[in-house]
């Protein structure tokens, strides 16, 4: 399990020890399975939120938290891949755990390519070239 998803768990089941309920939002995938339901079109956009208490029956493994939960009068069975929750927070604790988006490794290195490139453009504009071969006249 990555540094970053190891975290994720520990600030959760921090959470839900201290306030006994957790908050997670999360991100749409492929990955993420909730049961016959899904997604709407606005938790495909903005991510769903998804409420656990202590009472809760689910397991957090190296991969992330499969349970059922409950929409409306329907239990679904789900799974939530750890790299999919974006956001967990408690109101309790007034505290939030925020994980940005990880570009993916090729975006990341090409805009590392692409910032060294500008900062050598903007470098070579403030280098004068001084030609010391011609001479200066005296009278100048």
């Amino acid at each position: 399990m990555s540094n970053l998803n190891e975290l994720k768990k520990n600030v959760f089941f921090e959470f839900l020890n201290i306030a006994g309920r957790v908050f997670i939002i999360v991100n749409y995938s492929p990955d993420v399975i909730i049961g016959k339901r899904g997604f709407t079109d606005e938790e495909r956009e903005n991510g769903i939120i998804l409420v656990f208490n202590s009472r809760m029956n689910f397991i957090w493994d190296e991969r992330g938290i499969n349970t059922n939960l409950v929409f409306g009068n329907s239990a679904h069975k789900c799974f939530i891949p750890a790299d999919d929750i974006s956001v967990i927070y408690s109101p309790e604790l007034n505290a939030q755990f925020v994980v940005g988006q990880q570009p993916e490794a090729e975006e990341s290195e090409q805009k590392q390519d692409d910032e060294k490139l500008l900062a050598s453009e903007e470098e070579s504009k403030k280098v004068i070239v001084v030609d010391f071969k011609k001479k200066r006249k005296k009278d100048e």
